[in-house]
C-alpha cells in the first residue's frame, strides 16, 4: 500500500453547483475547485453527501468524476465515494471508478438497505478490499446509513490493512476519541479525518489527521490556516478560527422551509450563489432550492461573519 501520509490536513468534501435545468455548471465547478485548491487545501473528496451522491446516476456519476480529476489535474490528492446500497453494487462502483485515471482513495459507507449486523458490516469492508488496490477509508454515518461503525471493528480492519483511513461524520465525539487512542497504540495504521465543521479543533487536539469539512467550499481559507496553526501548537488561533467557523456554520441552522440535506447542503450552495461562485443554488430532484427568508437569512449570516461585504446586494432569483 502506498504512502498514507498525503491524506491529512482539509480534504473538503466538494459541492456540486448545476445550472436551472439540473446539469453539471461545469464553469462553476471549476472556478469553486480552483478556488479551494488555491486556499491551500490538501485534497478533495467527490461524491461524497455533500456532492449529492446519492441522488446521482451512474452516469452522472461519471460526467461529475471526470470533470473533477480534469480540474484538479493532480494538484492534490483526489478521494472518491463509492456509496451504494449494499455490497455488490458498491464493489461495482468501486470498479467504475478505479477505471478513473488520478483517482487516489475509495470513500464507503455501511451497507444502507438490507441492514446487517456487525458480521455482515466488517464482512463488507473486506469483499470491497478484494476487489480494489487503492487506499479504502470507512465513512461512519450513522444518520443516513443506520449502522454506527464500531471502533473495535474499525481497528481490526485497520491492522489488517483493510482499510486505510476513516471520515468520521457519526457525531459521537467519545467513539472518535477512543479510535484515535487505539490507533495511535498500533502503530497509527489509519488516517483519521473528522467529517463536523464546528468540532475540528478538539479533533485535531485528540490527534486526527485532518478534517473534511463541507463548509470549507465556503471558507476554505480559515480551515487551512486552522490545520496549520494546530500543527504549530498555536491552539489559541485554532480555537479563534474554530469559533469563527462555528458562527459561519449557524448559516445551516435557521432554514424554515426545510430540514436535513435541503438545510444543510442547500444552505452551503446559497451562500456559494451569493459569493458569486455558482450561478445558481439548485438542488437535485426533488429537493428545492431556497428561496426568499431563508436566503436573505444565509446572507446575513455571511456578512457578519465577513464572508461577504456588509454592503453586498443579495443576488436575486436566477431562471
Amino acid at each position: 500500500m502506498e504512502d498514507l501520509s498525503k491524506f491529512r490536513g482539509v480534504i473538503p468534501p466538494v459541492i456540486i453547483p448545476l445550472k436551472g435545468d439540473r446539469t453539471l455548471d461545469a464553469v462553476s465547478f471549476e472556478r469553486s475547485i480552483d478556488r479551494m485548491i488555491e486556499a491551500g487545501v490538501d485534497g478533495l473528496f467527490f461524491l461524497g453527501s455533500s456532492g449529492e451522491v446519492a441522488f446521482l446516476t451512474n452516469d452522472e456519476r461519471d460526467r461529475v468524476l471526470t470533470a473533477a480529476l480534469k480540474i484538479v489535474d493532480g494538484r492534490v490528492p483526489v478521494l472518491v465515494g463509492i456509496i451504494d446500497m449494499e455490497t455488490m453494487r458498491v464493489i461495482d462502483q468501486a470498479k467504475r471508478v478505479s477505471k478513473h485515471e488520478g483517482v487516489d482513495a475509495l470513500v464507503a459507507t455501511a451497507p444502507f438497505y438490507a441492514l446487517g449486523g456487525p458480521i455482515e458490516t466488517e464482512r463488507h469492508f473486506r469483499a470491497i478490499r478484494e476487489h480494489t488496490d487503492l487506499p479504502l477509508f470507512a465513512y461512519d454515518l450513522p444518520v443516513s446509513v443506520h449502522t454506527k461503525l464500531n471502533p473495535e471493528m474499525l481497528m481490526r480492519l485497520g491492522t489488517d490493512g483493510v482499510l486505510q483511513g476513516v471520515k468520521d461524520s457519526s457525531g459521537d465525539d467519545v467513539q472518535f476519541r477512543w479510535l484515535m487512542i487505539e490507533n495511535e497504540a498500533a502503530g497509527h495504521p489509519m488516517q483519521l479525518l473528522t467529517g463536523h465543521e464546528v468540532c475540528v479543533d478538539g479533533a485535531l487536539l485528540g490527534g486526527a489527521d485532518g478534517s473534511v469539512p463541507g463548509l470549507a467550499n465556503i471558507d476554505p481559507v480559515s480551515y487551512v490556516e486552522m490545520w496549520k496553526a494546530s500543527q504549530q501548537g498555536d491552539w489559541g488561533r485554532v480555537k479563534e478560527l474554530q469559533d469563527h467557523l462555528a458562527k459561519l456554520m449557524m448559516m445551516t441552522r435557521g432554514i424554515k422551509a426545510t430540514v436535513g440535506f435541503g438545510a444543510g447542503v442547500g444552505a452551503f450552495k446559497t451562500a456559494l450563489w451569493q459569493m458569486g461562485i455558482f450561478e445558481t443554488n439548485q438542488m437535485r430532484e426533488p429537493v428545492a432550492a431556497l428561496q426568499g427568508d431563508d436566503v436573505r437569512y444565509i446572507v446575513r449570516v455571511l456578512r457578519q461573519c465577513g464572508v461577504i461585504p456588509k454592503e453586498s446586494l443579495m443576488r436575486q432569483a436566477w431562471d
